[in-house]
Formats: C-alpha cells, structure tokens, sequence
C-alpha cells in the first residue's frame, strides 16, 4: 500500500458549500476534504461533563440548529503534561474547552448507502494522557483504504476514573459506551455500516476495549476487537481509592465527589500528577483503572470472557510489543539505575508480579545475557500483558489472532518499546509525532504490512495469518520478513505455572536504607535468598527515589 492519494479530490478544499455535510442525531455537521477523504473534527456526542454533569454519567448534548462546523479537532479531556523525559518521545495536544465528550470521523463515502466497515480508536495514555487530535491517530490511510475511521476523546483521570462513594464508577469507560452508541446511531450517515464495527485500542485503550467487550450493556454494539498492548482486567478498588484519598489529604478536602468538583481545576490536575508519580507499570504505585462496579463492569473483564459470559463469538486480533518495557524505563534513565539495584530491583520485581525465585532463575537460564533490567522489564510485561493475553487466546481459539512487534527503534534504548507500533498500524510515519519514537527512516515496508494487516482484520475478520490453537501462532512483524513462530514466549510463560507460588512473610521487617557510599547491588546478581516481599518493593522506589530514578510521566 503506498501513500499516493486517490485521484478525484485535491490534498483539501476550503470550508464552505463544497464541504462534506452529514445527519447526527442532534444536528447537521460539516467536514472538510482532506487528501482525497472526507474529515468531520470535534462532533459532540455527549454533553460536557463540568458543571450539574461532573463525576456523572455521559447524558445526551443539547441538540444545534443549523449545519454545525466540523472542521477542526475538539478540546481534549483535562490531563497533566508529560513529564520532559517522556514528552521528548510522546506528543500529546491540549485543545481547551468543556464539550471535551467529542468525537472524529474519516470516511471515503460521506452519507448513507455506502455501508463500509467501520473502525473506531480508544486512545492509550494509562487513562490520564492521551487524546484523539494525537497526529500519529490520524484516520486518513484507513479511509484512503476504504474504512470508515472513528477516534474517540473521553474523560481521563481523577474526572474519569476516580472512586468516590458519591458518585458513579468508571466514568470514562461510560463515555466511550456512549460513544460507541452513537456510532451504532449515527455511522449510517457517513458511510460506515453499524452491522460491521470493531473496537480496537491501545494501552489503556485496549484495556478499555478489554473491559466493553466483556460489558453486558456493551454487547451488540461492536463485532470485533483489537487490542494492541492491553488485556481486559479490573484494578483493585483499594489501589484507585488510595489516589483519590492521596489527593484529597494534599488538597485538605473530603475524598468525595462533590468536595474535589469544587475545587480549581488546575489545581486538581497538578495535584494528580505528583500523586500519580509512582504509577509507572514496573513500579505499581496506585493508579487510576477500571473496576468491577456491579453495574458497568460486573464481574473482571478477563475472566468474564475466559469463561465465556461474554461477546463468545467476536474476534480478536490482539498482540504486544517485543521490548515494551523500555518506553517505561529508558526515559529518565530508569534503565541503568535498574541494572545497579541488581537483586534489590529483582526482589521488588517478584514483589510486584507475585512470583518466586524460580521465575527469576528460569528467564535467567533462557536468556543468559539479559541484564537485571531486562529480566525486570520482561517479567513485569509477561505479567501484565502477555500472560493475561495467552489466556484470553486460549479460551477462543480458531477466532483469535496474536502478534509480536520486533523492530527496534532507531533511537537510542528504545528498542521495540510500548507505543512503538502505532505509527505503522496507522501508516503515519511520515508525521514529525511518530519520528519522536521511531526516529528518522522507518521502513514504509512494515507500515504497508502492518496497516493492511489491520484493514484486513476489520474488513473480513482475518488479519492474513493462521488464528491461534494449540500450536500458540503468533506473526512476528519488524524482524525480518514477517513470519510466524509457534510459541514464542511459551517457555517464560510456563514458569509461572510449574513454580510454586511465595508464602508470604508474616510481618517484614522494612528494607533498611543503603548507608551513603555503600555500593548497590552488581547487575546480574542473583536473586537467591532475597525475601519477596511488599517492603522490598519499597527500597527499590526509595532508592530510586534518592537517586533520580522516578520521575512523573
């Protein structure tokens, strides 16, 4: 697939009579022409959510008199910045303004009849970050390609996943279920078919798709999914409470809706990211998620689906990155100071992932030059993302489909990170955004690959590889010619089920303080004999505290 447009249609036509014109429920909106498809920024699909809506359920907008003017992105959900570290790599648009519940569509055939699969976008940015107008998320190669394109802002932090007992759950998660009812509604008019959408996401995008494939209220809505770096799962309510009872102490307010709604907004936002400091994916601080509500999310998505309960019969297309921890350890030098903590870093790794000595012992025997950040990073991936995938493909063989993205950026450490994908899935890389990751020269050869993969998938529910069954197929891209390999990480992923689980210590004593000038733990050093346990996981975030080490992204 090349990027030559389509003939027919200059790069952009100016605003005005010539601009595509299509029906929404609550009024007419007018797009523009851009590279031979028609574009549609910042539709409403739900009211604002400030004022009588704040840390409430999405309701419908006030419906608009008149052809509304569609033509640039809508404002984005209140979010902190990205620290410098990580905003080097990640842009990340602020567009100011209330009516942030909006939406975005791409489409080659603006207006009905056309009845062409629809693919709508969740966002990653670990449901803080993140929004539609990112560059990279641009919609156009799939629309140039023939699918009707549909990227979705919804709310994000404290605002959208903050636990109060005075108001409802998972906020955000309800956004984007109204938004894919508007979809259901409304794509007709804009070319798509409603009887032929898949949910697909990234991140804490994927892990949002996760949660609305296994929703009951969700179910009938989409027919497919993707999920690209994220499995379905629910965050312990403790976890995103302590972020909201944190907050609450700085801000010397109750941890209650009402209280935080009263309180500037700015304000609320710094307030979150020094909270959320140590709310990386290797550290496991508390963090904002999705949890099981009783209404929404009734039951954990995963296991919700791995029995079956649920969207039995969708496909999945749904895979991981090879080195996905180096996007949360090379920024700000994570890394070496990893490699230094040696069996420290270790300890708090089997801490964090619930696992034991022989884990450890077992990634170091299959890859004995892996440095300690390396094996930190890997168990922390395997447990977070590819266990949790591995069983969701399990338990649907013959419709599931699974990758692994291998090609190392071309910028210093980053390897094949987190995020890394997304400007080949998209078939953006020659945006200056998906550079900041890749770095100059990607192969269009891969975007080609990997973007007709996609198109395949949400066209006719096959991405062109075999589905998994017991063989565990999954397509390599990025290394080479793109191939697949029969189990890949199924020896890693077998040691967590032959080692016994760790008895946990009664009562630890805390981890001391490394006096000044004693030296860390050498890299590589191994972890026998090191108690697992919560405090040691502890004095690895104390000892890369007074070394640099953890920075808020």
């Amino acid at each position: 697939m090349s990027r030559a447009e389509r003939p027919g249609r200059p790069a952009a036509e100016p605003a005005g009579p010539a601009g595509p014109v299509a029906a929404t429920p609550y009024g007419a909106v007018r797009g523009r022409y851009e590279h031979g498809v028609a574009v549609f920024r910042g539709i409403p699909y739900a009211a604002p959510p400030f004022g009588p809506h704040r840390f409430r359920p999405p309701v419908p907008p006030e419906p608009w008199d008149g052809v509304r003017d569609a033509g640039s992105f809508g404002p984005t959900a209140p979010k902190p910045p990205y620290s410098e570290a990580f905003a080097k790599y990640l842009s990340d648009p602020v567009v100011p303004g209330d009516e942030c519940l909006n939406l975005n569509v791409w489409t080659p055939e603006p207006g009905p009849g056309a009845r062409l699969p629809v693919l709508v976008w969740l966002h990653g940015g670990a449901l803080t970050r993140g929004s539609s107008a990112v560059p990279v998320y641009d919609g156009r190669a799939f629309a140039r390609d023939g699918v009707v394109f549909v990227s979705v802002n919804y709310r994000l932090g404290v605002e959208g996943y903050g636990l109060f007992p005075d108001a409802p759950a998972n906020a955000g998660l309800r956004d984007q279920l109204a938004a894919l009812r508007w979809v259901r509604e409304s794509i007709g008019a804009f070319g798509g078919d409603p009887d032929r959408i898949t949910l697909c996401g990234q991140s804490a995008g994927a892990i949002s798709t996760g949660a609305l494939i296994a929703a009951p209220q969700a179910q009938g809505l989409f027919r497919q999914a993707v999920l690209q770096s994220g499995p379905p799962e629910a965050s312990e309510r403790d976890k995103v409470r302590r972020m909201v009872r944190r907050m609450a102490a700085r801000l010397k307010v109750p941890a209650t809706a009402e209280a935080f709604a009263a309180v500037d907004r700015d304000l609320l936002l710094r307030t979150q990211a020094e909270v959320g400091r140590l709310s990386s994916p290797v550290l496991g601080g508390p963090a904002f998620g999705i949890v099981v509500d009783g209404d929404l999310v009734p039951r954990d998505p995963l296991q919700a689906l791995v029995d079956g309960d649920a969207a039995r019969d969708a496909r999945l297309l749904m895979g991981w990155t090879r080195e996905e921890y180096r996007l949360w350890l090379v920024p700000g030098g994570l890394l070496e100071r990893v490699d230094r903590l040696g069996a420290v870093a270790l300890a708090g790794a089997m801490a964090r992932c619930h696992c034991g000595h022989e884990v450890v012992r077992g990634y170091r025997a299959l890859d004995p030059r892996a440095g300690t950040a390396e094996i930190v990073g890997q168990l922390v991936t395997d447990h977070l993302l590819r266990r949790p995938l591995h069983r969701l493909a399990d338990a649907r063989p013959g419709s599931s489909y699974v990758y692994e993205f291998a090609w190392p950026s071309l910028l210093p450490g980053l390897g094949a990170c987190h995020a890394l994908e997304l400007g080949f899935v998209f078939d953006t890389g020659d945006v200056p955004d998906s550079r900041r990751l890749a770095g100059e020269g990607a192969p269009q050869e891969l975007a080609d690959t990997m973007h007709r993969a996609w198109v395949r998938f949400v066209t006719e529910g096959d991405p062109g590889w075999e589905p998994w069954d017991a063989t565990h197929p999954v397509r390599v891209l990025g290394d080479g010619a793109p191939y697949t390999a029969l189990g890949p990480r199924d020896a890693e992923l077998a040691l967590w089920t032959a080692a016994p689980a760790p008895a946990p210590a009664p009562a630890p004593a805390p981890v001391p303080e490394a006096a000044p000038g004693t030296p860390e733990a050498a890299p590589g050093t191994p972890a026998d004999g090191v108690a697992v346990r919560a405090a040691d996981l502890r004095a690895v975030v104390r000892r890369l505290r007074r070394t640099g080490g953890i920075r808020g992204a």
